[in-house]
């Protein structure tokens, strides 16, 4: 079983292999995904990396963890499990000016 590890203030230059790189000298990794903004492609300055052994994560966690990288403290440690996202829109009258008391 791997273990997932979150890794923020990344250099918003940083690609995927670069990710992958930066935790690889600690291990065998499974996975490592940059976070892109859907509407700009640019990075969102954090990602995600899967490591093959938990062992190799703890170690790649306490080594970058506040490491500079590119001129940037990272912040590094265990992923947390992604909250589940509720459907819809998040209320009914979006956009809608709502009245204000105003009479026709």
């Amino acid at each position: 079983m791997g273990k997932k590890i979150y890794c923020g203030n990344l250099g918003y230059g940083v690609t995927n292999n670069d990710l992958e790189a930066l935790f690889a000298e600690f291990g065998q990794v499974r996975s490592a995904e940059v976070i892109m903004d859907r509407d700009t492609g640019r990075s969102k300055g954090f990602g995600f990396v899967e490591m093959e052994r938990d062992a190799d994560a703890q170690s790649a966690i306490s080594a970058l963890n506040d490491q500079e990288h590119e001129g940037r403290p990272l912040k590094v440690n265990e992923a947390k499990p992604r909250e589940p996202r509720s459907g819809g829109g998040g209320g009914g009258n979006r956009g809608g000016g709502g009245g204000g008391g105003r009479r026709w």
